[in-house]
């Protein structure tokens, strides 16, 4: 099972140690190293949050997750994404973007750090966005309870998160992005723009994606009632919920990309304080982020999140903490070392918490089927 799913991501590690060696030498070697070990640190709630998404999606969706999903993790968001930024803010061509990414790295570095603050802005608001819908919805499973009942009652109006959103959003545009060193100046209209345009990313992807999902569970319940009257209309009722599936499974693997799009936001810039060497920086980002794929679908076929209830719950309060601490490196510099740790802890701390209620009620592990008791944990 471990060699099945992480098969690739041990291979491609070899061979990308291997080509950073020959091509930039030791020191290539353990700058590589060192990327991979910061990718797969800061993103590893990401890995938790996709797994909750992913285990609705068939095995096919999962081999696209891991196949064409990672070429769009590694030469979308960690190649070419980083020169898409330069040739908008410097309003050059993509030739000439690529041009300054090879032959003046510092110049290059420069123009990618001055539009931090849009890029924090927008990744900063979905994962906000990704918190607070998890929050404020009622759910069988509390662990932090004297947190989470009060956020479910709150979350009875609808149009809540939105609300709260767009508060942080204006409070961070009036005080941190007034004065930005990352370029200089007042930076509030960019950070708004760029603000909105991520709540408005999440809005859409992600009632597009719930769309499908409740029409495709509507047409199973549809189909069930079917069969047990007549053969044939049940028949038509299971073509019709598989191209629901593939619609529904289609939008949420874009969500799934849009999320781990935000979350490597702060891993690429916070990859400049290590090298700015485009090539060096997606090796290092990207053998990480295969690590991060391979861990999701792992945690998918273990059945983790049904044994562990409480990870979920740790991953999103990381997911929330992750959003604030984007907002605030718009203005002040924090250490990837800090962002990377505070995911581990809760993450930590919810997996524990997990593992006293199991032992609690008599068994290792909570099958995903057997929800008669609801416990709440620290």
């Amino acid at each position: 099972m471990l060699l099945k799913t992480f098969g690739w991501s041990f291979a491609i590690t070899a061979l990308g140690l291997a080509l950073a060696g020959v091509l930039w030498g030791w020191q290539g070697l353990a700058i590589v190293g060192i990327l991979s070990v910061l990718e797969i640190s800061v993103s590893f709630d990401n890995a938790v949050i996709n797994a909750g998404i992913l285990r609705k999606m068939n095995a096919f969706w999962q081999k696209i997750f891991l196949t064409l999903g990672i070429l769009i993790a590694v030469f979308g968001m960690r190649l070419v994404f980083p020169v898409v930024i330069v040739a908008i803010t410097a309003k050059l061509g993509p030739i000439e973007a690529v041009n300054l990414a090879i032959n003046d790295k510092a110049q290059y570095q420069e123009l990618v750090t001055s539009a931090h603050p849009a890029i924090a802005a927008f990744g900063g608001i979905f994962l906000l966005m990704i918190f607070l819908d998890f929050i404020f919805e009622d759910r069988d499973y509390k662990w932090l309870a004297w947190i989470e009942k009060p956020m479910a009652k709150m979350g009875k109006l609808d149009t809540l998160s939105v609300i709260i959103a767009l508060v942080v959003l204006l409070v961070t545009a009036m005080t941190v992005a007034t004065s930005v060193p990352h370029g200089g100046g007042d930076k509030s209209a960019t950070v708004l723009l760029s603000g909105v345009a991520g709540l408005i990313t999440y809005l859409v992807v992600g009632g597009i994606s719930g769309y499908f999902e409740d029409k495709l569970e509507d047409e199973d319940e549809d189909d069930g009632e079917a069969g047990e009257t007549a053969a044939a209309p049940a028949t038509q009722g299971t073509g019709a919920a598989v191209g629901l599936a593939g619609k529904a499974a289609f939008f949420m693997f874009l969500y799934l990309e849009v999320i781990d799009a935000s979350f490597s936001f702060d891993g690429v810039i916070g990859a400049f304080a290590i090298t700015n060497d485009i090539f060096m920086m997606a090796l290092g980002l990207g053998i990480g982020a295969m690590y991060i794929r391979s861990l999701t679908v792992f945690l998918v076929r273990k059945g983790t999140l049904e044994d562990y209830v409480y990870l979920e719950h740790g991953a999103h309060y990381a997911i929330g903490a992750l959003a604030v601490i984007l907002l605030i490196t718009i203005k002040y510099e924090i250490s990837e070392v800090v962002t990377g740790l505070v995911g581990v802890v809760l993450i930590g701390l919810s997996f524990a918490s997990s593992v006293i209620r199991n032992r609690r009620e008599g068994r290792p592990g909570e099958t995903s089927g057997d929800k008669a008791e609801v416990a709440s944990g620290v």
